[in-house]
Order: structure tokens, then sequence, then C-alpha cells
């Protein structure tokens, strides 16, 4: 697949930033909802393995031409959490502690679910923001322990690397209450001609707090609704996003109940195309009739049928957290994981209904990121998407901006430091703490990001 260069001066770019697999990379069937990740829970991950398919995914993006950018994994295990339950002594002898008494804590210690950045946070482009600057908030991730954890680094991280004052904006976390629980750009589409453009953003969520904005009596019945409108609204109002700029939309309970639980594995979108499914929104048309009332673009809405894909054939392979990427001739690139291709439904329906539909989708491309999907992220949950001009690219810090260079040597820090088998009983060894800390410092170094991690800043 390649981007075509048109000789034009681009100056926004959507850049992925994608999320590093952690050294801890393993299948503890943690996340309630998560089908992939119940199902595969107690199995062998190989945490080498899934780094390496994360960095051949993005080394296949930048050669296309694609922006690329790389985020760090969070700390793990995270020591400081289980000394702040209670389980005292040396390091070796808290592990050991953690794993008699309280595994299931240890497991959710050593998770390494930031990888899939699209839950770190919602972002908002200068050109929709009134103060000219582009806006980020930390996803709060309160409905999973594990997740919860995990903030504070984020916000290190995203702080360190999008420094300029001039040019980002970091709002603080949201009160991590179930009235406010934010699952981040998971639950976030932004949808505009080019992205340079002033936006529409597209908020979806699966309940209501305080009792208006869901339909009454309509709820998941098997599943948890982890986002919540006022976690929408709050961000959309730090944001300084404008009623005319936001679309708020319930998420179908019957598909949260499939597994869907979050909007990015039933709906992906990028431009003027949302690409969904016809159980993606409680109420469709209504959405999609907001959208097209509030975009400058006419939308494109790519839906998918029931009858062409069920529920659970979408849940599978993961079909809607592919990635949509834009090109310079107006086609679209969708990149989608192996399992789409290994089921019959989804495959037939990606030749006849997509490349062979009347829409901007050219191309499908099909990626291995096993390790991830069953663990429940796709393409899609593998990357935050932030627009930016050429200023604000110019403005980063650090060196995270994927390159030839780069990628060899994260491949090469991978080799050196990631084990190729763990097991959740491997997650006691006082050795794998050791060896995550070593090569987290050495990942500081390698991207020039600073001291983001609590080790680093004792």
């Amino acid at each position: 697949m390649t981007v075509h260069d048109d000789h034009r001066e681009v100056n926004y770019r959507e850049v992925n930033f994608d999320g590093l697999v952690g050294p801890t990379h393993n299948y503890s069937g943690l996340a309630l909802g998560n089908v992939a990740s119940m199902s595969h829970g107690g199995l062998v991950s190989n945490p080498r393995e899934g780094a390496l398919q994360g960095l051949g995914k993005m080394k296949a993006l930048m050669e296309a031409g694609y922006a690329q950018g790389v985020l760090p994994p969070q700390q793990r295990p995270d020591l400081a959490t289980l000394r702040l339950l209670g389980f005292a002594g040396s390091d070796a002898e808290v592990l050991a502690r953690a794993a008699g008494e309280g595994p299931q804590i240890l497991r959710a210690v050593c998770s390494a679910s930031s990888m899939w950045t699209a839950n770190a946070g919602t972002v908002t482009p200068s050109v929709d923001a009134p103060d000219g600057r582009v806006h980020f908030t930390p996803a709060n991730l309160q409905s999973s322990f594990h997740r919860t954890l995990e903030p504070p680094t984020t916000g290190r991280v995203l702080a360190a690397i999008f420094r300029s004052e001039a040019h980002f904006v970091h709002h603080p976390v949201l009160p991590a209450t179930p009235a406010f629980s934010d699952e981040g750009a998971a639950n976030h589409t932004r949808l505009c001609g080019d992205h340079g453009e002033p936006g529409v953003h597209l908020f979806v969520h699966g309940r209501a707090a305080f009792g208006w904005g869901t339909e009454e009596g309509v709820a998941p019945r098997r599943y948890p609704a982890r986002q919540t409108l006022e976690a929408s609204q709050a961000i959309a109002r730090q944001h300084g996003l404008t009623e005319s700029r936001v679309v708020f939309a319930q998420q179908h309970p019957e598909a949260i109940d499939a597994g869907v639980f979050h909007n990015d594995v039933i709906s992906v979108g990028n431009g003027p195309v949302l690409l969904y499914h016809e159980r993606a929104f409680l109420d469709e048309q209504a959405t999609l009739d907001e959208l097209r009332a509030k975009m400058a673009t006419p939308l494109i809405p790519v839906r998918i049928p029931e009858a062409a894909v069920s529920l659970e054939d979408a849940v599978a392979s993961y079909l809607f957290n592919s990635q949509l990427l834009s090109n310079p001739d107006g086609t679209m690139t969708l990149v989608v994981p192996g399992e789409c291709r290994e089921r019959e439904s989804v495959w037939r329906t990606i030749q006849d209904h997509l490349l062979a539909g009347h829409n901007p989708i050219a191309e499908v491309v099909v990626k291995d990121v096993k390790q991830s999907m069953r663990n429940g992220g796709g393409p899609a949950c593998l990357r935050l998407r932030v627009v930016l001009s050429a200023a604000e690219r110019d403005a980063l810090s650090g060196r995270v901006l994927l390159t030839e260079a780069l990628h060899g040597e994260l491949t090469a820090w991978v080799e050196r430091h990631y084990r190729d088998r763990l097991a959740p009983e491997d997650l006691a060894d006082p050795n794998l703490s050791g060896e995550a800390l070593t090569a987290l410092d050495e990942l500081t170094r390698i991207l020039a990001i600073g001291a983001v991690y609590p080790f680093q800043r004792v």
C-alpha cells in the first residue's frame, strides 16, 4: 500500500501514535465484557512477538507514507500499588505474597493493557479548539481496577511529548467515579472533510449516570456499559467544543451484551466516512441525521447490515476495530486484523460490500496482531489518533515519530529485553520486574522523553 505524493504541502496530518506492547504482556482475562480477553485468560503469551507485531504494523504504515508515532508502555508490575494494598517486604517478598494471597491482584498490577492507546485519552485538534491549541484529557478508565492504575503515567507521557504550551493543553483526568466513567478515544470519533478542516466529534456512551440521555429501560443486561454520557459531555466542555461541533449518541445495548465493550469495536470513522454495524447505535437514524446537519462536508455512511455480518462475527473478527486511513487522492485504506480473513462472512463482506461498494475504501490490508487480538485489541485499539499541523509536529518533544532508524533501534531493544513466553504464574518472578525496569529505563533514553516512570522519579 502506498500513499502517493500529490506534490502539495499538507499542513494538517493525522498521526497515529501506537502503544508499544509491554514486557509483561500476558493473558489474565481481567476485562469483564471483553469476550476475547475472558476466553483467552490463563493462556501463555509471547511478549516479544506481541511487541514485534505492533512494530511491524507501525513500520508498514510508515513505509506507506502515513505519519506514525510511538508511545511507551506503563511501568509493570506496579509494586507501589501492591504495597498500598498491604503487601509488605522486599520486591520479591511483595510479589510472592501477592501471588499467594491475591493472585488476581497480582495479575492486575502486571497488566499490559496500556498498549491499547485508543483508551489513553481524548484529543481535540487545534482547528476545532477555540484557543487554537491541541487539547488532551487522559481517560480515567475507572471501570476496571487494572486500568485505573494507568492515568498518572499516561498523563506524564503525553505531557512529556506534547510539551509546548504554545501548541498543547493538558486537562486533568475526570473524577474516577462511575458517573464520569471515561474510556478515552475508544468511544470518540472525529468526522470532517480534510483533517485541517473543522470537524464534528461523535461521542458514544453506553449509559447516562444521572438518568437523562439514554432511553428509559434500554440498557445492557449481560455486561456493563463503560462510557457515560456525563463523561463525554465533560470532555467536550474541557476542550471548548460547542454544541455545533458535537454529537452524543447511545451505543446499542445489544452490542454491549455481545462483547462490544467500546464503540470502536462496532464502528470506525475517518474524514467524512463512518463505517459501522447496523447495531452500533441505539438510534441509528437520529445519529446520522445529526451528523449530517452539523458536518460541513457530506457524511459518507458505510453501513454493514447484521444479515451480512452478525454481532458475533463482528466481535470475533474485529472488522470495525480496523484502522481507516485517508489517502491524498480521496480514497481510504482499511487495515484489518488477520482474523477478518478467517471468518467467511466478514471476508466476503470486505470484498463485496466494501471494496466493490460505492464508498472511498479502495484498499484493505491485512496485518497479524494476534498477540493483541487474544486480549481484545485490534489495529484501531493499538493507536491514538492526533491531528497535528506542521508547526505542531515540529513542536513535539522527544524522538517519537517513527523512522527506519528508530524502528531498527526499537526492534533490537525488544529482542534484547523481552521474553518469548509468559504464563500467569511467571508474573511473580522478581527477575521479570527487574527486566522490565531495565528495559523501560533504556526505552526512555531511546525515545528521549525524560523521566516519565515512577521508578525514575524517586
